[in-house]
């Protein structure tokens, strides 16, 4: 992984993933690349969800939370999904 090789810059502070490069790019299973990643961080690790709807996107931001401590979840934001951001984590 080539972020390895960057943690030792004094300049990283944290990382935000893109959960569709990840997938396409890696062929990978998402939720082990992002631990991956916060194990290799000590700042914030960003982590979108991919699900559509409301209650599918709190589901998946339970599990994203549990693969770190410094994992941070970022919700999309538009007026129809905008009701995914009140159910409380």
């Amino acid at each position: 992984m080539i972020l390895k090789s960057h943690t030792k810059w004094a300049l990283l502070r944290g990382v935000t993933t893109n959960p569709s490069l990840i997938v396409k790019r890696k062929k990978r299973d998402l939720h082990e690349v992002i631990q991956q990643i916060a194990d290799l961080v000590d700042g914030p690790v960003s982590a979108e969800v991919i699900a559509t709807t409301a209650p599918e996107m709190v589901q998946e931001a339970h599990e994203l939370i549990k693969l770190g401590d410094n994992v941070v979840i970022k919700v999309p934001y538009d007026c129809r999904r905008f009701k995914s951001s009140v159910y409380s984590f």
